[in-house]
C-alpha cells in the first residue's frame, strides 16, 4: 500500500511539473462542462420558476365540476380519501349560495349597506386559506337539553368584500338569507365574525368562505324548509326536512401535486364528469421540462463522447511520453497497481480542477443571465439556477468519465515491460 501511495504522490508532483499541459487539460474539461452547467442551470431555473408560479397560486390545483351534478356526501368523502386529492368539500347549488352581509353595529336613520357575496364552503386543510395564512372559520352552537342551534359562525372574506363593507378581522357582520314565499320576502339572519381577510391575489370577486353547515342551511331555507341546526327565532323556519340523503350540486377539490391535476381530470372524464382544471397550463410546463431535458441529454452525450476521447488521447500520450520513467519505476519494485494509479491520479486531479473552474465560470454566467432578465423575474426567482447537489453530481460524473477515459492508458502503463527500458538505457 505504501508504494501505491508513493506512486500517487509522484503523479501529483509530475502533474505540477507539467503545469502547462495540466492547465490545458483542466481548461479542456472546463470548456466542456461550463456550457453544460449553464444550459442545465437555465433549464432548471426556467422550469422551477414556472412550477413555483403555478404552485404559488392554489387555484392551479383546484378542480371543479362543469355545471350542476348530483353528488352525495359519501361520494365527496371518497374523493377526499383519494391519494391524489389534498382537499375535497361538497358545494351547494350556486343559485342558493349567496348571502347578504352588513355590519352588525350599523344603526341610525340610514339603512345599513348590504353587500351580496357568494358563499364558498371551507374547512380545516383548505389549501387556499392555508396558502395565505387565513384562519379557518369555526361555528359556535348554543346547546340546550333538547337540541343545539348555531348562534355564530366565523367567516373569511375576500378583499373586495371587506373593502366594500369597511371591515377587517375581528369585526362582526350580520348575514342575511332571503327567500320569496307566499308572495312575501322572508329573511333569516345569522351572526358572523370575521376571522381573516384574503388578499386580492387570492380572490377578486365578492366571496365569503364559511363552514358547510351554513351553506346547507341557506339552501334548505331557500327551498322553503326549516334549516337544520339553525335557530328558528332568527327566521330559519319552514317545512320539515325530508328524510333522504342530501345531494350536492358540486364540490371544491384540490389536487395534492401539479402532476395529479391531469390524472384527476382524466379520471373524472372516464366517469363522465366534466371538470374545470388548469391541466393545460401544467402540461405545458411538464412538456417544456421534458423537451429541455431531452435537448440537454443529447448535448451532454455528445460532449461526454468528445471529452472522453480527448481525455483518453491525452492520457495515452502522457503514458507514451513517460514510458521510460514508468519502466524504471517498475524496475525499482513498484507493482502494477502502483503504475495503474499514475495516470488515474492525474485524471482525478484534472476532473476536480476542471469542475471547480467550470463551476466558477457558471456562477459568473448565471449572475449575468439573471441580471439581464431581472425585469421579468419576481422576488426570489432565477432564470439560471443550480442547487448544491447539482455541482456534486457534475463533479461525480466528471470524475467517473475522466477515470473511465484514462483507464485504457492506465492499463497500458501497468503492463510496460521493464526489459524494453533496459534496452533503451
Amino acid at each position: 500500500m505504501g508504494l501505491q501511495l508513493r506512486a500517487a504522490k509522484l503523479a501529483c508532483a509530475d502533474y505540477r511539473r507539467e503545469s502547462l499541459l495540466s492547465a490545458c487539460a483542466v481548461l479542456g474539461l472546463a470548456a466542456v462542462l461550463a456550457p453544460l452547467l449553464i444550459l442545465y442551470g437555465v433549464k432548471f431555473g426556467v422550469v422551477e420558476t414556472l412550477t413555483a408560479r403555478l404552485l404559488h397560486n392554489p387555484a392551479t390545483l383546484e378542480i371543479s365540476p362543469v355545471g350542476s351534478g348530483r353528488y352525495t356526501a359519501d361520494y365527496v368523502a371518497s374523493l377526499s380519501r383519494h391519494p391524489a386529492v389534498a382537499f375535497a368539500l361538497p358545494r351547494t347549488r350556486a343559485i342558493a349560495a349567496t348571502i347578504g352581509l352588513s355590519r352588525a353595529e350599523t344603526s341610525g336613520p340610514l339603512a345599513p349597506r348590504i353587500v351580496t357575496a357568494s358563499m364558498e364552503p371551507t374547512a380545516a386543510g383548505d389549501p387556499l386559506l392555508e396558502r395565505y395564512g387565513a384562519a379557518i372559520p369555526q361555528t359556535v352552537y348554543a346547546r340546550t337539553e333538547t337540541d343545539a342551534h348555531l348562534t355564530e359562525s366565523g367567516v373569511c372574506l375576500s378583499a373586495s368584500t371587506a373593502e366594500k363593507l369597511g371591515v377587517g378581522p375581528g369585526d362582526v357582520l350580520t348575514g342575511i338569507v332571503e327567500r320569496g314565499r307566499r308572495g312575501a320576502v322572508e329573511k333569516a339572519r345569522v351572526r358572523l365574525t370575521i376571522t381573516s381577510v384574503l388578499p386580492l391575489a387570492a380572490e377578486q370577486k365578492d366571496v365569503v368562505f364559511l363552514p358547510l353547515p351554513l351553506l346547507e342551511a341557506a339552501e334548505d331555507f331557500r327551498d322553503g324548509r326549516a334549516a337544520s341546526g339553525m335557530n328558528p327565532a332568527d327566521g330559519w323556519t319552514g317545512a320539515p326536512l325530508p328524510d333522504t340523503p342530501r345531494v350536492y350540486a358540486g364540490f371544491r377539490l384540490y389536487a395534492r401535486t401539479l402532476e395529479n391535476v391531469p390524472r384527476l381530470r382524466d379520471a373524472f372524464r372516464s366517469h363522465q364528469v366534466d371538470v374545470y382544471t388548469h391541466a393545460d397550463e401544467i402540461e405545458q410546463v411538464m412538456t417544456l421540462s421534458a423537451s429541455l431535458g431531452l435537448v440537454f441529454s443529447l448535448i451532454s452525450i455528445a460532449a461526454a463522447i468528445g471529452f472522453a476521447a480527448s481525455t483518453a488521447s491525452s492520457a495515452l500520450a502522457g503514458v507514451k511520453r513517460k514510458e521510460r520513467v514508468l519502466g524504471l519505476l517498475r524496475l525499482m519494485g513498484f507493482p502494477m497497481t502502483a503504475l495503474l494509479l499514475f495516470p488515474l491520479t492525474q485524471a482525478l486531479l484534472t476532473a476536480i480542477a476542471g469542475t471547480a473552474l467550470a463551476s466558477l465560470l457558471y456562477l459568473g454566467a448565471s449572475q449575468a443571465i439573471n441580471i439581464m432578465f431581472a425585469d421579468s423575474l419576481g422576488h426570489m426567482e432565477s432564470l439560471c439556477r443550480l442547487l448544491p447537489q447539482h455541482f456534486a453530481v457534475a463533479l461525480g460524473m466528471a470524475t467517473l468519465l475522466s477515470l473511465a477515459a484514462a483507464l485504457g492508458p492506465a492499463l497500458r502503463a501497468a503492463h510496460i515491460d521493464p526489459s524494453e527500458v533496459i534496452r533503451d538505457v
